[in-house]
């Protein structure tokens, strides 16, 4: 159930603003791009970053988690892999904050850092807000796709080091992510299909545990997912991976009558998140 809409900063973005080419506005054009069936919000030109809040209307398990959209740093799937997703976990009693990062960053380089900034900021904010929403401030995880699944996973890799200087008293909180799920994440990967160096180096074995969720004929390579997972496995993270043999990319939870297997993911992931005392 959608609570609350919150302005993520302050003041002044941090980092570098989005290379914005008009007003925000869902970018989409009428009957274009339509997966499952049903229209896609891409939502573009997002200057002002929102944390949008979704809680259970019933049983509380006390988790929430920072949902990132996709879009290619270049607009968000607001409704394929933002509010959809929301009402998903709010049905597994789980409390849900859609992320509005900034965008469009792909001009920018890193394109993911300003994303990240304003990922680190919404899990500063969910804790801040913690006790009103009815959130354990040890159960908060992120949940990412595509650039968004990049986005999330650079949050857990940072493991807690913020990207930005403290601007309230929010910023006192932690911004570590308690676990980390990302669906076909994308960009981890270099031209020859092994995890970049520079992510390489950040993995170390006190981050918390991830779950990935792949198809191997993904044209933004599961290769992302699998190296990703295979170095934090190497030091001993717990990781779980799920990669299908096909369906493709940008599926979000809609179920899709040529590519039904993909879609199984958010079964996988509530079986996870039960094991670890979060559904």
């Amino acid at each position: 159930m959608k609570l609350d809409t919150l302005t993520l900063w302050p003041g002044k973005l941090p980092g570098a603003s989005p290379v914005t080419t008009g007003p925000e506005a869902d970018l989409s054009k009428p009957g274009e791009g339509m997966t499952g069936g049903k229209a896609v919000i891409r939502l573009g030109n997002v200057s002002q970053p929102e944390l949008h809040v979704y809680l259970p209307s019933g049983k509380r398990t006390g988790a929430g988690i920072v949902i990132c959209p996709g879009g290619g740093y270049n607009i968000l799937a607001w409704n394929l892999e933002g509010t959809e997703i929301a009402q998903w976990l709010n049905k597994q009693g789980i409390a849900a904050f859609v992320l509005k990062y900034r965008v469009p960053t792909g001009a920018l380089k890193p394109n993911w850092e300003g994303p990240t900034m304003d990922a680190q900021r919404a899990l500063r904010l969910v804790r801040a807000n913690a006790s009103k929403w009815g959130v354990a401030s040890d159960k908060l995880g992120i949940l990412g796709f595509s650039a968004g699944g990049k986005t999330a996973g650079m949050a857990a890799l940072q493991n807690g080091k913020s990207l930005y200087e403290e601007q309230d008293e929010a910023d006192k909180l932690s911004c570590r992510p308690d676990f980390a799920v990302l669906v076909y994440p994308a960009y981890f990967c270099d031209n020859n299909l092994q995890l970049q160096p520079e992510y390489a180096a950040m993995v170390t074995k006190d981050l918390p545990p991830f779950f990935f969720a792949h198809a191997a004929d993904d044209g933004v390579t599961c290769q992302s997912s699998v190296q990703l997972f295979t170095a934090l496995r190497k030091v001993k993270v717990p990781a779980e991976l799920h990669v299908w043999e096909s369906g493709g990319h940008g599926y979000g939870m809609r179920p899709q009558k040529d590519k039904p297997i993909p879609t199984a993911w958010p079964k996988r992931c509530e079986e996870w998140m039960k094991a670890r005392g979060l559904g």
